[in-house]
C-alpha cells in the first residue's frame, strides 16, 4: 500500500504540542474530527493521547487511508 505524502515528523510534533486543537488531523486532510477534536479540546485529551500513540507505531492515515509512515 503507498505511503501519506504527508510528513511523520510534522504529524508527531503537532499531535504532541497541538493535538488538543486537532491541529494533527487537519494536516492530514482530516477536516470533520479536527474540527470535532477542536470542539472537545482532544476528546479531553484522551483523543489526543490515542492519536499521537497511532501517529507514533504507525497505524495513523490520512484522508485517503494511506499510512503516515517514518
Amino acid at each position: 500500500m503507498e505511503n501519506s505524502p504527508k510528513s511523520y515528523p510534522a504529524a508527531v510534533l503537532l499531535c504532541f504540542f497541538l493535538g488538543t486543537l486537532g491541529v494533527h488531523r487537519f494536516y492530514v486532510g482530516k477536516w470533520g474530527t479536527g474540527i470535532l477534536m477542536l470542539i472537545t479540546f482532544g476528546g479531553f485529551g484522551i483523543w489526543q493521547i490515542i492519536d499521537f500513540v497511532m501517529i507514533v507505531v504507525g497505524n495513523f492515515r490520512d484522508k485517503q487511508r494511506r499510512y503516515l509512515k517514518p
